[in-house]
């Protein structure tokens, strides 16, 4: 069932008709995930969605990245290509390098709104004791995976991801064809994994984020991300989030009625809150109040 989504007309009236969306993939994914996000968002904006180096159309270099800002720094060609104000998005590493783009990067105050779904941010745990296992979880992860990887394995590489991105959910194979497509882009994995695992100093640059932002995860999902989200609500002023039970890690595509509706909303909120200007003396929770237009 198809779901037109209309911003309040007060926002479509005003100036967002001049911003960007960029909207980020996950590892193996391509831009093309986006595709119904930017069939909703019609021509209101300027849609930007990206294969990331190593994955869809985009080769990437020779020696692919192993850092996020490597990663953004490789993206900055498309990227310069947005209008005016930016809307950013991004589910799993593609969330980890929206991140990165928006605390740390020469479009940072452009950037009006975040929407972060489930971002790979591991080392964000290690600023908690009970938290540590989870990363440490995941480093061992990540070495299964570089070491099929190395061995040739690339199926068990990939049996080996997919497993631990179903979370608690249904862990059935993939058909025959989604695996053999997705080995065409295997080796880039490793890569993505050493650039997560090198983003450091995350919480502080988390409490620096001032815009509209809103955190997405799923009940399904490895308790690695979910907690992820959990650190970053309690970490980012005026955070919004949703979660839902039902969802595994890959809900962008699994449930994208539903957070494309989400994004979008968040999106025509931030830029209702934009035009409301901030009177002398007028503290700041009264008018964040005002983008509540449910």
């Amino acid at each position: 069932m198809k779901i037109t989504i209309q911003a309040p007309a007060a926002t479509r009236a005003k100036s967002h008709a001049k911003s960007s969306v960029i909207a980020l993939h996950c590892s193996l994914g391509s831009g093309r995930q986006w595709a119904a996000l930017a069939e909703q968002l019609g021509g209101d904006y300027q849609m930007i969605a990206p294969d990331i180096s190593g994955y869809g159309s985009n080769p990437g270099p020779f020696i692919p990245p192993t850092t996020l800002a490597e990663e953004v720094e490789l993206l900055s060609e498309r990227l310069e290509a947005a209008n005016g104000p930016i809307h950013l998005v991004g589910h799993s590493y593609g969330g980890a390098v929206a991140f990165k783009i928006a605390t740390s990067s020469p479009l940072s105050p452009r950037v009006r709104s975040l929407t972060l779904i489930e971002p790979v941010l591991p080392t964000l745990l290690l600023d908690d004791e009970t938290d540590r296992r989870l990363h440490d979880d995941f480093v061992d992860v990540a070495h299964g995976v570089h070491e099929y990887l190395w061995n040739g394995s690339y199926l068990e590489a990939i049996d080996k991801f997919t497993s631990f991105w179903n979370g608690s959910g249904p862990n059935e194979p993939l058909p025959a064809k989604t695996r053999i497509r997705l080995m065409e882009h295997i080796e880039k994995l490793a890569f993505d994994f050493t650039a997560a695992l090198a983003e450091k100093d995350v919480a502080q640059a988390a409490a620096a984020i001032c815009v509209p932002t809103l955190l997405m995860s799923g009940g399904l999902s490895p308790f690695l991300t979910q907690r992820i989200v959990g650190r970053l609500a309690s970490t980012i002023a005026n955070a919004e989030t949703r979660h839902v039970p039902s969802a595994g890690h890959m809900m962008p595509i699994s449930h994208a009625a539903f957070v494309n509706t989400e994004i979008i909303w968040h999106i025509a909120r931030a830029d209702e809150l934009a035009e409301v200007p901030l009177a002398s003396g007028q503290p700041s929770a009264e008018i964040i109040d005002l983008a509540d237009m449910r």
